[in-house]
Protein backbone atom coordinates (compact mmCIF):
# COMPACT_ATOMS: atom_id res chain seq x y z
CA UNK A 1 0.00 0.00 0.00
CA UNK A 2 2.79 2.46 0.79
CA UNK A 3 4.40 1.91 -2.52
CA UNK A 4 1.20 2.11 -4.32
CA UNK A 5 0.98 5.79 -2.55
CA UNK A 6 4.45 6.79 -3.16
CA UNK A 7 3.53 6.16 -7.05
CA UNK A 8 0.55 7.73 -6.93
CA UNK A 9 2.02 10.93 -5.25
CA UNK A 10 5.11 11.04 -8.09
CA UNK A 11 2.48 10.74 -10.49
CA UNK A 12 -0.12 12.33 -9.48
CA UNK A 13 1.06 15.41 -7.82
CA UNK A 14 4.53 15.45 -8.90
CA UNK A 15 3.33 15.11 -12.79
CA UNK A 16 0.69 17.26 -12.00
CA UNK A 17 0.24 20.65 -11.49
CA UNK A 18 -1.00 21.86 -8.02
CA UNK A 19 -2.30 24.60 -9.06
CA UNK A 20 -5.23 25.79 -11.58
CA UNK A 21 -4.39 29.13 -12.14
CA UNK A 22 -2.61 30.20 -15.00
CA UNK A 23 1.16 29.59 -14.91
CA UNK A 24 3.90 32.11 -15.54
CA UNK A 25 7.05 31.96 -17.09
CA UNK A 26 9.54 30.78 -13.76
CA UNK A 27 6.33 28.26 -12.84
CA UNK A 28 6.38 26.48 -15.46
CA UNK A 29 9.64 25.83 -15.14
CA UNK A 30 9.35 24.49 -11.68
CA UNK A 31 6.39 23.25 -11.83
CA UNK A 32 7.52 21.30 -15.10
CA UNK A 33 11.50 20.52 -14.64
CA UNK A 34 11.22 16.98 -12.45
CA UNK A 35 9.08 15.67 -15.20
CA UNK A 36 10.77 16.28 -17.99
CA UNK A 37 13.65 15.09 -16.77
CA UNK A 38 12.43 12.03 -16.17
CA UNK A 39 10.52 12.11 -20.12
CA UNK A 40 14.17 12.31 -21.29
CA UNK A 41 15.80 10.18 -19.29
CA UNK A 42 12.72 7.40 -20.16
CA UNK A 43 13.12 8.62 -24.23
CA UNK A 44 17.36 7.92 -24.01
CA UNK A 45 16.99 5.15 -22.44
CA UNK A 46 16.96 2.38 -25.30
CA UNK A 47 17.03 2.18 -28.87
CA UNK A 48 13.37 1.07 -28.71
CA UNK A 49 12.79 3.91 -31.01
CA UNK A 50 15.15 3.69 -34.09
CA UNK A 51 14.69 0.03 -33.93
CA UNK A 52 10.65 0.85 -34.53
CA UNK A 53 12.09 3.04 -37.59
CA UNK A 54 14.40 0.32 -39.29
CA UNK A 55 11.31 -2.11 -39.04
CA UNK A 56 8.85 0.18 -40.56
CA UNK A 57 11.33 1.16 -43.44
CA UNK A 58 13.02 -2.28 -43.82
CA UNK A 59 9.48 -4.16 -43.97
CA UNK A 60 7.63 -1.80 -46.42
CA UNK A 61 10.28 0.42 -47.84
CA UNK A 62 8.68 3.28 -49.98
CA UNK A 63 5.59 4.61 -49.29
CA UNK A 64 3.96 6.70 -51.93
CA UNK A 65 0.36 7.62 -52.36
CA UNK A 66 -1.66 4.87 -53.45
CA UNK A 67 0.84 2.61 -53.43
CA UNK A 68 0.02 -1.38 -51.69
CA UNK A 69 3.21 -0.61 -49.46
CA UNK A 70 1.64 2.63 -48.16
CA UNK A 71 -1.39 1.44 -46.98
CA UNK A 72 0.21 -2.30 -45.94
CA UNK A 73 2.22 0.05 -43.30
CA UNK A 74 -1.08 1.73 -42.52
CA UNK A 75 -2.28 -1.85 -40.97
CA UNK A 76 1.09 -2.24 -39.25
CA UNK A 77 1.15 0.49 -37.33
CA UNK A 78 -2.15 1.00 -36.54
CA UNK A 79 -1.73 -2.76 -34.97
CA UNK A 80 1.35 -1.81 -33.37
CA UNK A 81 -0.13 1.52 -31.90
CA UNK A 82 -3.08 -0.52 -30.62
CA UNK A 83 -0.78 -3.23 -29.17
CA UNK A 84 1.35 0.28 -27.21
CA UNK A 85 -2.31 0.95 -25.50
CA UNK A 86 -2.57 4.18 -27.26
CA UNK A 87 -6.87 5.37 -27.40
CA UNK A 88 -8.71 5.46 -30.21
CA UNK A 89 -6.46 4.21 -33.05
CA UNK A 90 -7.77 4.84 -36.24
CA UNK A 91 -7.62 5.32 -39.35
CA UNK A 92 -9.20 8.03 -41.28
CA UNK A 93 -10.02 7.44 -44.85
CA UNK A 94 -8.43 9.89 -47.57
CA UNK A 95 -9.19 10.12 -51.20
CA UNK A 96 -5.45 10.73 -52.70
CA UNK A 97 -3.97 11.14 -55.87
CA UNK A 98 -2.38 8.16 -58.06
CA UNK A 99 0.59 8.81 -59.72
CA UNK A 100 2.97 5.81 -61.46
CA UNK A 101 6.29 6.68 -62.41
CA UNK A 102 6.70 3.92 -64.75
CA UNK A 103 10.16 2.75 -66.44
CA UNK A 104 12.07 6.19 -67.50
CA UNK A 105 15.79 6.85 -68.79
CA UNK A 106 17.67 9.57 -70.23
CA UNK A 107 20.78 8.86 -72.88
CA UNK A 108 23.34 11.68 -74.17
CA UNK A 109 23.78 10.83 -77.58
CA UNK A 110 25.93 13.56 -78.54
CA UNK A 111 28.77 14.34 -78.46
CA UNK A 112 29.46 11.19 -76.70
CA UNK A 113 27.15 8.43 -75.30
CA UNK A 114 26.17 8.30 -71.48
CA UNK A 115 23.13 7.19 -69.39
CA UNK A 116 22.28 9.60 -66.86
CA UNK A 117 20.87 8.61 -63.84
CA UNK A 118 17.87 10.37 -63.38
CA UNK A 119 13.75 10.43 -61.80
CA UNK A 120 11.04 12.04 -63.46
CA UNK A 121 9.15 14.40 -61.27
CA UNK A 122 5.77 13.80 -59.31
CA UNK A 123 2.68 14.58 -61.85
CA UNK A 124 4.82 14.63 -64.94
CA UNK A 125 3.21 13.79 -68.24
CA UNK A 126 5.04 10.38 -70.09
CA UNK A 127 6.61 10.85 -73.53
CA UNK A 128 5.34 9.02 -76.11
CA UNK A 129 6.99 5.28 -76.60
CA UNK A 130 9.83 6.15 -78.67
CA UNK A 131 10.79 9.07 -76.52
CA UNK A 132 11.56 12.47 -77.36
CA UNK A 133 14.91 13.00 -78.71
CA UNK A 134 16.49 16.77 -79.04
CA UNK A 135 19.09 19.06 -78.62
CA UNK A 136 19.62 20.67 -75.26
CA UNK A 137 19.87 24.22 -73.94
CA UNK A 138 21.10 25.20 -70.79
CA UNK A 139 20.24 27.77 -68.59
CA UNK A 140 20.82 29.26 -65.39
CA UNK A 141 17.80 31.20 -64.24
CA UNK A 142 14.35 31.70 -65.80
CA UNK A 143 15.75 35.23 -66.60
CA UNK A 144 18.04 33.96 -68.73
CA UNK A 145 15.44 31.95 -70.39
CA UNK A 146 13.41 34.50 -71.13
CA UNK A 147 16.57 36.18 -72.88
CA UNK A 148 16.82 33.20 -74.98
CA UNK A 149 13.07 32.40 -76.13
CA UNK A 150 14.42 31.98 -79.47
CA UNK A 151 16.46 29.56 -78.85
CA UNK A 152 14.04 27.17 -76.82
CA UNK A 153 11.74 26.28 -79.06
CA UNK A 154 12.10 22.30 -80.06
CA UNK A 155 14.88 22.12 -77.35
CA UNK A 156 15.09 20.48 -74.41
CA UNK A 157 15.32 22.62 -71.52
CA UNK A 158 17.93 22.07 -68.45
CA UNK A 159 17.52 24.55 -65.58
CA UNK A 160 21.54 23.91 -64.14
CA UNK A 161 20.44 26.15 -61.18
CA UNK A 162 23.32 25.72 -58.11
CA UNK A 163 21.22 25.26 -54.59
CA UNK A 164 20.96 28.22 -52.56
CA UNK A 165 18.02 27.67 -50.09
CA UNK A 166 15.01 24.88 -51.02
CA UNK A 167 12.78 27.98 -51.06
CA UNK A 168 14.81 29.55 -53.51
CA UNK A 169 15.59 26.16 -55.58
CA UNK A 170 12.72 24.63 -55.65
CA UNK A 171 10.90 27.19 -58.16
CA UNK A 172 12.41 25.41 -60.65
CA UNK A 173 11.34 21.91 -59.86
CA UNK A 174 7.58 23.20 -59.86
CA UNK A 175 7.82 25.49 -62.12
CA UNK A 176 10.21 24.77 -64.65
CA UNK A 177 7.90 22.41 -67.44
CA UNK A 178 5.87 25.43 -67.54
CA UNK A 179 8.49 28.04 -68.20
CA UNK A 180 10.14 25.92 -70.84
CA UNK A 181 6.35 25.24 -72.52
CA UNK A 182 5.91 28.38 -72.66
CA UNK A 183 8.79 29.17 -75.52
CA UNK A 184 8.13 26.13 -77.72
CA UNK A 185 10.68 23.38 -75.47
CA UNK A 186 9.67 19.74 -76.18
CA UNK A 187 10.33 18.76 -72.47
CA UNK A 188 12.53 20.12 -69.10
CA UNK A 189 15.09 18.87 -67.20
CA UNK A 190 16.01 20.13 -63.79
CA UNK A 191 19.41 19.88 -61.70
CA UNK A 192 18.43 18.00 -58.64
CA UNK A 193 17.22 20.51 -55.90
CA UNK A 194 20.78 19.85 -53.36
CA UNK A 195 23.76 21.26 -52.28
CA UNK A 196 25.75 17.85 -52.29
CA UNK A 197 25.77 15.34 -54.76
CA UNK A 198 26.83 11.59 -55.66
CA UNK A 199 25.17 10.96 -58.62
CA UNK A 200 21.72 10.80 -57.09
CA UNK A 201 18.92 12.12 -58.81
CA UNK A 202 16.23 14.21 -56.59
CA UNK A 203 12.05 13.47 -57.55
CA UNK A 204 9.33 15.77 -55.86
CA UNK A 205 6.46 17.55 -57.33
CA UNK A 206 5.29 19.79 -60.15
CA UNK A 207 3.20 21.83 -61.78
CA UNK A 208 1.74 22.22 -64.65
CA UNK A 209 -0.69 25.55 -65.84
CA UNK A 210 -4.07 24.87 -67.95
CA UNK A 211 -3.30 27.47 -70.07
CA UNK A 212 0.21 26.32 -71.34
CA UNK A 213 1.11 23.19 -73.09
CA UNK A 214 2.21 19.91 -71.01
CA UNK A 215 5.67 18.46 -71.50
CA UNK A 216 7.45 15.91 -69.46
CA UNK A 217 9.76 17.17 -66.44
CA UNK A 218 12.60 15.26 -64.73
CA UNK A 219 15.28 15.48 -62.58
CA UNK A 220 18.87 14.87 -63.28
CA UNK A 221 22.08 14.73 -60.99
CA UNK A 222 23.95 17.57 -60.07
CA UNK A 223 27.14 15.89 -61.33
CA UNK A 224 25.33 15.35 -65.60
CA UNK A 225 23.95 19.12 -65.26
CA UNK A 226 27.48 20.58 -64.74
CA UNK A 227 28.74 18.45 -67.53
CA UNK A 228 26.04 19.15 -69.79
CA UNK A 229 26.53 22.87 -69.20
CA UNK A 230 30.95 22.70 -69.95
CA UNK A 231 30.19 20.97 -72.96
CA UNK A 232 27.48 23.79 -74.18
CA UNK A 233 29.75 26.71 -72.89
CA UNK A 234 32.39 24.93 -75.49
CA UNK A 235 29.70 25.16 -77.89
CA UNK A 236 29.65 21.24 -78.68
CA UNK A 237 26.28 20.41 -79.36
CA UNK A 238 24.23 18.09 -76.81
CA UNK A 239 21.47 15.57 -77.64
CA UNK A 240 19.49 13.70 -75.44
CA UNK A 241 16.72 10.71 -76.02
CA UNK A 242 14.42 11.36 -72.69
CA UNK A 243 11.78 8.35 -72.13
CA UNK A 244 9.28 8.33 -69.71
CA UNK A 245 6.34 6.37 -69.10
CA UNK A 246 4.58 8.20 -66.02
CA UNK A 247 0.96 8.74 -65.92
CA UNK A 248 -1.77 9.83 -63.66
CA UNK A 249 -4.72 7.14 -62.82
CA UNK A 250 -7.76 7.73 -60.72
CA UNK A 251 -7.72 9.04 -57.39
CA UNK A 252 -7.67 6.15 -54.82
CA UNK A 253 -8.36 5.63 -50.91
CA UNK A 254 -5.76 5.89 -48.21
CA UNK A 255 -5.67 6.73 -44.55
CA UNK A 256 -4.65 9.34 -41.88
CA UNK A 257 -3.24 7.75 -38.70
CA UNK A 258 -4.84 8.88 -35.32
CA UNK A 259 -4.15 7.42 -31.70
CA UNK A 260 -4.62 9.16 -28.46
CA UNK A 261 -3.55 9.66 -25.05
CA UNK A 262 -6.99 11.23 -23.68
CA UNK A 263 -6.52 13.90 -21.78
CA UNK A 264 -7.67 13.31 -18.17
CA UNK A 265 -9.50 16.77 -17.09
CA UNK A 266 -10.54 18.37 -20.89
CA UNK A 267 -10.30 15.47 -23.35
CA UNK A 268 -12.29 17.85 -26.05
CA UNK A 269 -8.81 20.09 -26.20
CA UNK A 270 -6.22 18.59 -28.01
CA UNK A 271 -2.44 19.41 -28.83
CA UNK A 272 -1.97 17.21 -31.94
CA UNK A 273 1.39 15.88 -32.81
CA UNK A 274 2.81 13.68 -36.31
CA UNK A 275 4.53 13.83 -39.74
CA UNK A 276 3.52 12.05 -42.77
CA UNK A 277 3.22 8.81 -43.55
CA UNK A 278 3.64 8.68 -47.16
CA UNK A 279 6.81 9.00 -48.90
CA UNK A 280 8.21 9.56 -52.62
CA UNK A 281 8.45 6.11 -54.26
CA UNK A 282 12.38 5.97 -53.76
CA UNK A 283 14.39 4.77 -51.56
CA UNK A 284 12.74 3.80 -48.23
CA UNK A 285 11.76 7.68 -47.01
CA UNK A 286 13.43 7.28 -43.64
CA UNK A 287 14.48 10.72 -42.69
CA UNK A 288 10.91 12.29 -45.21
CA UNK A 289 9.06 11.54 -43.26
CA UNK A 290 9.09 7.97 -41.29
CA UNK A 291 11.51 9.10 -38.61
CA UNK A 292 9.04 11.76 -37.80
CA UNK A 293 6.18 9.61 -37.63
CA UNK A 294 7.92 7.67 -35.12
CA UNK A 295 9.50 10.56 -33.12
CA UNK A 296 5.40 11.61 -32.37
CA UNK A 297 4.27 8.15 -32.13
CA UNK A 298 7.10 7.18 -29.73
CA UNK A 299 6.20 10.63 -27.67
CA UNK A 300 3.10 9.31 -26.66
CA UNK A 301 3.69 5.89 -26.11
CA UNK A 302 6.65 7.07 -23.78
CA UNK A 303 3.97 9.14 -21.72
CA UNK A 304 1.51 6.94 -22.09
CA UNK A 305 4.13 4.10 -19.92
CA UNK A 306 5.42 6.51 -18.07
CA UNK A 307 1.51 6.98 -16.85
CA UNK A 308 2.01 10.63 -17.52
CA UNK A 309 -1.60 12.12 -18.49
CA UNK A 310 -2.36 15.61 -19.15
CA UNK A 311 -4.84 17.51 -18.66
CA UNK A 312 -5.88 17.89 -22.33
CA UNK A 313 -5.91 14.63 -25.32
CA UNK A 314 -2.17 14.43 -27.19
CA UNK A 315 -3.09 12.91 -30.55
CA UNK A 316 -1.03 11.73 -32.82
CA UNK A 317 -1.77 11.95 -36.71
CA UNK A 318 0.54 10.68 -39.35
CA UNK A 319 -0.55 12.38 -42.42
CA UNK A 320 -1.20 10.94 -45.77
CA UNK A 321 -0.42 12.06 -48.89
CA UNK A 322 1.61 15.35 -48.17
CA UNK A 323 4.20 14.46 -50.73
CA UNK A 324 2.19 14.72 -53.91
CA UNK A 325 -1.17 16.50 -52.41
CA UNK A 326 -1.27 17.43 -48.98
CA UNK A 327 -5.11 15.64 -48.86
CA UNK A 328 -4.34 14.28 -45.46
CA UNK A 329 -3.76 17.74 -43.91
CA UNK A 330 -6.81 18.93 -46.14
CA UNK A 331 -8.38 16.39 -45.00
CA UNK A 332 -7.81 16.37 -41.19
CA UNK A 333 -8.66 20.23 -40.84
CA UNK A 334 -12.14 19.66 -42.20
CA UNK A 335 -12.74 16.57 -40.22
CA UNK A 336 -11.98 18.28 -36.81
CA UNK A 337 -12.41 21.33 -35.25
CA UNK A 338 -9.70 23.62 -35.13
CA UNK A 339 -11.01 25.91 -32.29
CA UNK A 340 -10.66 22.13 -30.11
CA UNK A 341 -6.84 22.32 -30.71
CA UNK A 342 -4.82 24.26 -28.48
CA UNK A 343 -1.03 23.35 -30.59
CA UNK A 344 -0.29 21.41 -33.46
CA UNK A 345 3.48 19.77 -33.40
CA UNK A 346 5.09 18.81 -36.98
CA UNK A 347 8.35 17.32 -37.87
CA UNK A 348 9.21 16.81 -41.12
CA UNK A 349 12.97 18.45 -41.54
CA UNK A 350 14.31 15.16 -40.76
CA UNK A 351 15.54 13.72 -37.26
CA UNK A 352 18.51 14.69 -36.76
CA UNK A 353 19.61 16.43 -33.82
CA UNK A 354 17.21 18.50 -32.24
CA UNK A 355 17.60 22.51 -31.73
CA UNK A 356 14.40 23.80 -31.22
CA UNK A 357 11.31 24.29 -32.17
CA UNK A 358 9.95 27.03 -34.70
CA UNK A 359 6.76 28.89 -33.16
CA UNK A 360 3.52 30.67 -34.98
CA UNK A 361 1.25 31.86 -32.56
CA UNK A 362 0.52 34.79 -30.00
CA UNK A 363 3.25 36.65 -28.31
CA UNK A 364 1.51 35.74 -24.84
CA UNK A 365 1.72 32.37 -26.18
CA UNK A 366 5.16 33.01 -27.60
CA UNK A 367 6.61 33.56 -23.89
CA UNK A 368 5.16 30.41 -22.59
CA UNK A 369 6.36 27.76 -24.78
CA UNK A 370 10.04 29.77 -24.42
CA UNK A 371 9.67 28.69 -20.58
CA UNK A 372 8.94 25.61 -22.08
CA UNK A 373 11.96 24.86 -24.47
CA UNK A 374 14.01 25.98 -21.22
CA UNK A 375 13.26 22.44 -19.69
CA UNK A 376 15.08 21.24 -23.50
CA UNK A 377 18.43 22.94 -22.92
CA UNK A 378 19.67 20.05 -21.13
CA UNK A 379 19.69 18.16 -24.12
CA UNK A 380 20.60 21.88 -26.44
CA UNK A 381 16.69 21.36 -28.15
CA UNK A 382 15.85 24.69 -26.39
CA UNK A 383 15.87 27.35 -28.81
CA UNK A 384 12.16 28.58 -29.84
CA UNK A 385 12.40 31.07 -32.38
CA UNK A 386 9.76 32.86 -34.15
CA UNK A 387 7.78 31.36 -36.91
CA UNK A 388 7.25 27.48 -37.73
CA UNK A 389 5.00 24.43 -38.61
CA UNK A 390 4.99 22.33 -41.10
CA UNK A 391 2.81 21.52 -44.33
CA UNK A 392 0.36 19.21 -42.61
CA UNK A 393 -0.17 21.65 -39.71
CA UNK A 394 -0.78 24.49 -42.39
CA UNK A 395 -4.65 24.27 -42.70
CA UNK A 396 -4.96 24.54 -39.11
CA UNK A 397 -2.65 27.13 -39.08
CA UNK A 398 -4.38 29.17 -41.23
CA UNK A 399 -7.68 28.48 -39.35
CA UNK A 400 -5.82 29.85 -35.81
CA UNK A 401 -4.32 27.18 -34.14
CA UNK A 402 -0.57 28.00 -33.04
CA UNK A 403 1.98 25.91 -34.59
CA UNK A 404 5.42 24.25 -33.98
CA UNK A 405 8.22 22.48 -36.42
CA UNK A 406 10.62 20.50 -34.58
CA UNK A 407 13.94 22.29 -35.80
CA UNK A 408 17.12 20.16 -36.45
CA UNK A 409 20.47 20.06 -37.43
CA UNK A 410 19.84 20.37 -40.99
CA UNK A 411 23.35 20.22 -42.30
CA UNK A 412 22.89 16.22 -44.33
CA UNK A 413 18.53 16.60 -44.87
CA UNK A 414 18.93 17.90 -48.42
CA UNK A 415 21.74 15.57 -49.13
CA UNK A 416 19.07 12.73 -48.80
CA UNK A 417 15.62 14.36 -49.25
CA UNK A 418 13.94 12.41 -51.91
CA UNK A 419 16.47 10.62 -53.20
CA UNK A 420 16.84 6.26 -53.23
CA UNK A 421 19.60 7.21 -50.04
CA UNK A 422 17.04 8.30 -48.03
CA UNK A 423 17.52 5.60 -46.06
CA UNK A 424 17.57 4.47 -42.36
CA UNK A 425 21.30 4.11 -41.81
CA UNK A 426 21.43 7.84 -42.23
CA UNK A 427 19.85 8.12 -39.24
CA UNK A 428 21.35 8.36 -35.56
CA UNK A 429 19.27 6.39 -32.84
CA UNK A 430 20.63 8.45 -30.32
CA UNK A 431 19.64 11.69 -31.96
CA UNK A 432 16.48 10.01 -32.89
CA UNK A 433 16.15 9.86 -29.32
CA UNK A 434 16.33 13.41 -28.64
CA UNK A 435 13.63 14.14 -31.08
CA UNK A 436 11.30 11.93 -29.30
CA UNK A 437 12.29 14.05 -25.70
CA UNK A 438 12.27 17.43 -27.33
CA UNK A 439 8.37 16.24 -28.43
CA UNK A 440 7.31 14.74 -25.46
CA UNK A 441 8.38 17.66 -23.44
CA UNK A 442 6.90 20.25 -25.25
CA UNK A 443 3.67 18.48 -25.56
CA UNK A 444 2.68 17.23 -22.39
CA UNK A 445 3.78 20.51 -21.04
CA UNK A 446 0.92 22.29 -23.16
CA UNK A 447 -1.15 19.82 -22.95
CA UNK A 448 -0.91 19.87 -19.23
CA UNK A 449 -1.27 23.53 -18.78
CA UNK A 450 -4.36 24.92 -16.39
CA UNK A 451 -5.08 27.34 -19.52
CA UNK A 452 -4.71 26.82 -23.20
CA UNK A 453 -2.21 28.33 -24.89
CA UNK A 454 -3.64 32.18 -25.72
CA UNK A 455 -4.39 33.24 -29.40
Amino acid sequence: MLRFLAKWLFFGCVALPLRAQPLDSAAIVGTYRLIAERIIQEATRDSFAYRRLAELCDRFGPRFSGTENLERAIDWILEQMRADGLENVRGEPVSVPRWVRGRESIEMLEPRYRQLPMLGLGGSIGTPPEGITAEVLVVGSFEELRRRASEAQGKIVLFNVPFTTYGETVRYRTQGAIEAARFGAVASLIRSVTPFSMQTPHTGSMSYDPGVPRIPHAAITVEDAELIARLQARGERVRLRLRMEARTLPDTLSRNVIAELVGREKPDEVVVLGGHIDSWDVGQGAMDDAGGCVAAWEAVRLLKNLGLRPRRTIRVVLWTNEENGLRGATAYAARHNPDQHVLAIESDAGVFRPLGFGFSGSEEAYKLVRAIGTLLDPIGAGRITRGGGGADIGPLMRRGVPGMGLVVDGTRYFWYHHTEADTVDKLDPGELNLCVAAMAVMAYVVADLPEPLPR
